[in-house]
This record gives C-alpha cells, structure tokens and sequence, in this order.
C-alpha cells in the first residue's frame, strides 16, 4: 500500500510539473500581489492533490488540471475580496515581478488579460494554450457556441486593451 502511495504522489508531482506553466498562468492573472499569487498556488496545488484520486484519465491531465485550477480561482476570488478586482488595479500595481523575462508586447497582452473579468480570462487563457472550442466549453462548462461568441468579444475587449497600453 504504501509503496502504491508512493507510485501516486509521484506520478502526480511529474503531471504538475510538466504543466507548471498553467498554474504560474492563472496565478498571475487572478491576483496581483506576490503573496496573493502564492496563496493562490498553494491552494491551487492542494485542491489538485485532494481531486487527484478522482481524476478518471478521460482527459488530458492539463485539462483537468486548468478545470480544477480555474474553479479554485474563481471560487477564491468571490470569497470576501481576498484578490484586489480587475477594475481596482492600477497602472502602478501591475506586478512585474512575473513578467520579467517576457518581451514587452507579451507584458502588454498580460496586463490586458489581467483587466478582464474572471470568465474572460479562463476563456481566454485556454485559448491561448491551443484548447479547442469544446475543450474549453467543457472546462468552463458553457456551450461551445457561446464559448466562440465570447472569444470574439474577448479578442476585440483586448484589442482595445492594447492599443491603449501601447
């Protein structure tokens, strides 16, 4: 039994960190400060560890894990203002800390992402990781139809964004 433990936890640890990336992701674009951003992960990763046992492999881990990821988040978020909301940051508060090594016009994208509203940026995040229309219907849990109706407002939402940042 306790060897069989062993075999879990590792092969759990290996899946998140193969997709580090999704975490660091939603972690910098629903909250803002340093340790809002670490609080963030550590009760993403422990919400990953607790649904591990019921993850039934009829889907990719990173699905799963961006379902499991993202409800944390917004669950989170709602709960008495732990995470400053998108409307209350300000140009000063973009944490740069994150985005050190990215080239400016991905800074720009990231700042803008960061001003949509919390269904927005699930929606646009897993677009941006090449998730498929259904893919992230079945994840945010919306139709697909009304999945593309919003990624078009969405994109023209960040256009706006951008031009303004630049």
């Amino acid at each position: 039994m306790q060897k069989e433990n062993r075999n879990i936890k590792t092969e759990f640890l290996d899946e998140l960190d193969r997709h580090q990336g999704i975490l660091q992701k939603i972690c910098f674009v629903y909250s803002k400060k340093s340790l809002e951003k670490e609080d963030l992960c550590q009760e993403i990763i422990l919400q990953l560890w607790k649904s591990y046992p019921s993850f039934k492999r009829e889907s990719a881990f990173s699905t799963w894990m961006y379902r499991v990821a993202l409800n944390t988040a917004l669950s989170l978020t709602k709960k008495k203002q732990l995470f400053i909301r998108s409307e209350e940051i300000h140009e000063s508060s973009f944490d740069m800390e994150y985005s050190m090594n990215l080239t400016e016009d991905i800074k720009v994208l990231y700042k803008a992402i960061s001003q949509l509203n919390k269904v927005e940026k699930a929606i646009i995040l897993l677009w941006l990781e090449d998730k498929s229309y259904k893919e992230i219907a079945d994840i945010i849990g919306m139709s697909i139809k009304n999945i593309s109706v919003r990624l078009v407002r969405i994109k023209a939402k960040l256009k706006d964004l951008i031009n303004k940042y630049q």
